[in-house]
């Protein structure tokens, strides 16, 4: 009796520990549904006084954006932008992760990237839309160079940050154990730098989406933007807002589903991601 008395007390800590869990992530679940719920009552009264013509009614997107999953538009137009960000993040990180390599390792190369890259960083977004189609015109590459000049300063500095945060000791003593520079770069550079490069495509991801929708709405023939552009020129203003909607989802399930999970699987050695699996 003595036995079992000890061994359910021991066991209290853990079962109160698994419950405080399972309340904070209803908690948080609860806050998050109050928040959307928040933001229909307020997009409800809006569209009460403004009147549903300007302002569409929640219940009317919603049935406009079924719509166009239902007739597959919605897969067709959102693979091509998809592609086309992809593609543009493929090749900053081609040119922006050497560059950043070599601005964290030399300091030359550091003093004669510096001022375009930092220069390039705070170029509107804008500008980089009207480049791209005066360069490429209406083709699928305009949207690609977009998100790929957008990204390459966020790549690179992360890149050059990462490098220079590399502990220098872990660098002496896998030299001094033998460690060829292949391996010291494989084993100590890469896994110091991966965090950096996580950073680096998270914060720059919602801004190429937009960047490239953008582009399609300047002058895109296929992908979200030009299907905002299609709908605002027939003033669908349920469509337009539907699409924006279906916009904001996907770009919510990319960031939370697969960039948030596969960067807490890739780091789950460091003690905050193993606590975030």
């Amino acid at each position: 009796m003595t036995l079992l008395s000890t061994s359910q007390r021991s066991g209290d800590p853990e079962r109160e520990a698994l419950q405080a869990a399972r309340h904070r992530r209803w908690k948080r679940l609860a806050v998050l549904a109050l928040g959307w719920l928040a933001m229909l009552a307020v997009w409800e009264y809006a569209s009460w006084w403004f009147g549903s013509r300007l302002m569409p009614r929640p219940y009317a997107v919603l049935m406009a954006a079924y719509q166009i999953v239902a007739d597959g538009s919605f897969f067709t137009d959102f693979t091509a932008s998809v592609l086309k960000t992809f593609a543009g993040f493929a090749v900053a990180i081609v040119i922006g992760a050497p560059i950043g390599y070599l601005m964290g390792r030399h300091a030359f190369w550091r003093a004669f990237f510096q001022d375009g890259i930092t220069v390039a960083g705070t170029i509107p977004a804008i500008v980089y839309a009207v480049m791209s189609l005066i360069i490429f015109g209406l083709s699928n590459l305009g949207p690609t160079l977009a998100v790929a000049l957008v990204s390459i300063p966020y790549i690179a500095l992360n890149v050059a940050e990462g490098i220079r945060g590399v502990d220098r000791s872990l660098i002496e003593m896998s030299e001094a154990f033998g460690r060829s520079p292949r391996q010291i770069r494989q084993e100590v550079l890469i896994p110091t730098l991966v965090p950096y490069v996580f950073v680096a495509i998270r914060m720059c991801f919602a801004v190429a989406w937009k960047v490239e929708a953008l582009t399609e709405v300047f002058g895109g023939r296929s992908g979200v933007g030009f299907q905002i552009r299609t709908e605002y020129q027939l003033f669908d203003i349920s469509a337009v807002l539907a699409w924006t909607l279906l916009f904001i989802a996907f770009m919510l399930v990319i960031e939370r589903l697969v960039l948030a999970k596969s960067e807490a699987h890739l780091l789950a050695w460091r003690p905050q991601e193993r606590n975030a699996l």
